[in-house]
């Protein structure tokens, strides 16, 4: 049930929602731990907002994740406009940003327990046809992109929010030469995607992450 049955047009459909709320909201939940820690910064512009329109970046939110699924590329991930955080107004900053980091990739795991349920929902209503179908398509692509986000977000590749995990962790000296590959960051993940090394990365856990929650979803056996 990976919808190779279903039109361009309506993996569109089936897709926007998903990808649109779970970049979006990996967003907000990074201002919202920052507030929690004293940053008001991401609530004085606006950010913690549920808005998509406050998020979108054109490449990260529409260009790739378009481009991806009209490929047939077989994932999809973007990235929303990063909230603005100032690791200044934390009382410990190296290891509130590491919380402010981890809030992001956590909150796509939640989301994609979300879409379980929803796709549970539409399993549960299968002799319902016109309600069970979109439901359970949706939760497949909601799982499938939070999965994918939130195992991306997690490698410590700066500046990736495992990279701030990584440099809360390690001694100040050792963090402070870490995030000196920051400006390098984007091109390693660019090289890891075109030569298929991300795939091999994350393949496995992706796997089983995926049989773990569609089995929540009741789409396996």
């Amino acid at each position: 049930m990976f919808m190779n049955e279903l039109t361009m047009v309506q993996k569109i459909v089936v897709w926007l929602l998903p990808v649109v709320f779970a970049i979006t909201v990996h967003e907000v939940a990074h201002g919202w731990v920052a507030k929690k820690f004293g940053d008001n910064t991401a609530d004085r512009q606006g950010r913690l907002t549920l808005n998509p329109l406050n998020h979108i970046d054109l490449v990260g939110t529409v260009l790739l994740p378009g481009i991806l699924l009209l490929s047939g590329a077989g994932f999809i991930f973007g990235w929303a406009k990063p909230v603005p955080v100032d690791p200044r107004n934390f009382k410990s900053p190296r290891k509130d940003m590491m919380y402010v980091a981890m809030a992001g990739p956590i909150s796509n795991l939640l989301m994609a327990l979300g879409w379980a349920i929803i796709a549970r929902i539409g399993v549960s209503l299968a002799d319902v046809q016109a309600v069970a179908l979109p439901l359970i398509y949706s939760g497949i692509a909601g799982i499938s992109i939070n999965l994918v986000l939130a195992l991306i977000n997690f490698l410590p590749i700066p500046p990736l929010d495992g990279s701030r995990i990584v440099a809360g962790l390690l001694p100040e000296r050792m963090a402070w030469q870490y995030y000196r590959l920051e400006p390098y960051g984007f091109y390693v993940l660019l090289l890891l995607l075109v030569t298929g090394g991300l795939g091999l990365i994350l393949g496995y856990p992706m796997m089983l992450m995926q049989a773990l929650f569609f089995s929540l979803a009741g789409l396996t056996g």
